[in-house]
C-alpha cells in the first residue's frame, strides 16, 4: 500500500509557495498526497494587474489552491471552512485566530481519520504569521488525539541562513521594507532535522506557483540564485517520533 502524507496549511498558496515541491517529491515516490487548507485567503490582496477583486478574491485563490494541487499530485484537497484572520488586528470568531483552537483542531482531526496519513507536514510558522502558528498548533493537538497510526510529523521551516540571504538582497533591493527592522525570520539552522533535495521538481514546483496568480509570489524579484536556494531543497523539523540527533534525514517517507 502506498504511503500517504498529509500537508496542512492556513492559505491557499502555502501548499504551494512553502511545501510544492515536497509534495512533488511525495507523489514522485508513489506516495498519495491530500492538502488540507484551513481558510479561502479572504484577507489577502490581490496582486497588481489581476484583475481579481477583493470580493471575488476567495473563490479565485480556492480555484487556484485546487488547480496547482493537482500539478502537484495531490490527490484530495480539503478546506476547513475558516476564514483568513489577516495579519493584524481584532480577529472574529469565524477566523482562523479567532475560533476556539479545539474546534479547529477537531476539523483537521476529521480530515486526519478521514485520509489516515502516515505522514503529516505542517507549517512551523517561523515566519511569524499568526495564521501559521494557530493551523500548526491545531495539527500537532489533532495528531495527538488521533487514532491513526501516524509514523512522522514534520513541521516545514525557512532557515534562518537562508533568510539572511534574503534580507541581505531585501536591503539592497527595497531598503525601506519592515521586514529590516524586525528580527530574522525562520528557523534556527540548529532545530532543522530534514533536508529534502527537490531539485528535480524546480520546473513542476514553478508551474504551480505560476497558478496562484492573484497573489505576489514571495519569490518574485529574487536574485536567480536565491531563487534556486528557496525551491530546490525542503527544511523541516521532525516533532515526531521527537528528534534524537544524528545526521539530518533526506526524506520524510
Amino acid at each position: 500500500m502506498a504511503v500517504r502524507l498529509m500537508v496542512v496549511v492556513a492559505h491557499p498558496d502555502d501548499e504551494t509557495f512553502g511545501c510544492g515541491s515536497l509534495l512533488l517529491h511525495a507523489a514522485a515516490a508513489g506516495a498519495a498526497t491530500a492538502v488540507v487548507c484551513a481558510t479561502r485567503g479572504e484577507a489577502g490582496e490581490p496582486a497588481p494587474g489581476s484583475g481579481v477583486t477583493a470580493a471575488e478574491l476567495p473563490a479565485v485563490r480556492e480555484r487556484e489552491l485546487r488547480a496547482a494541487a493537482e500539478l502537484l499530485g495531490v490527490s484530495r484537497v480539503d478546506l476547513l471552512g475558516l476564514a483568513d484572520s489577516g495579519m493584524d488586528g481584532p480577529a472574529g470568531p469565524g477566523t482562523l485566530v479567532g475560533a476556539d483552537p479545539a474546534d479547529v483542531a477537531e476539523r483537521v482531526l476529521a480530515r486526519i481519520e478521514d485520509f489516515r496519513p502516515d505522514v503529516v507536514v505542517t507549517l512551523d510558522a517561523g515566519d511569524g504569521h499568526r495564521d501559521h502558528a494557530a493551523i500548526r498548533d491545531a495539527t500537532l493537538a489533532a495528531v495527538r488525539r488521533a487514532t491513526t497510526p501516524i509514523r512522522k510529523v514534520y513541521l516545514y521551516c525557512l532557515p534562518q541562513t537562508l533568510m539572511r540571504r534574503w534580507l541581505a538582497h531585501l536591503a539592497g533591493a527595497n531598503p525601506d521594507s519592515p521586514y529590516l527592522e524586525a528580527e530574522v525570520p525562520g528557523t534556527p539552522d540548529a532545530d532543522i532535522t530534514t533536508v529534502v533535495d527537490t531539485s528535480a521538481h524546480l520546473a513542476g514546483r514553478e508551474k504551480a506557483i505560476a497558478h496562484h496568480a492573484s497573489q505576489v509570489s514571495p519569490f518574485e524579484g529574487m536574485p536567480a540564485e536565491l531563487r534556486r536556494a528557496f525551491l530546490t531543497a525542503d527544511h523541516l523539523r521532525r516533532v515526531v517520533p521527537a528528534w534524537d540527533g544524528g545526521p539530518r534525514e533526506s526524506g520524510v517517507l
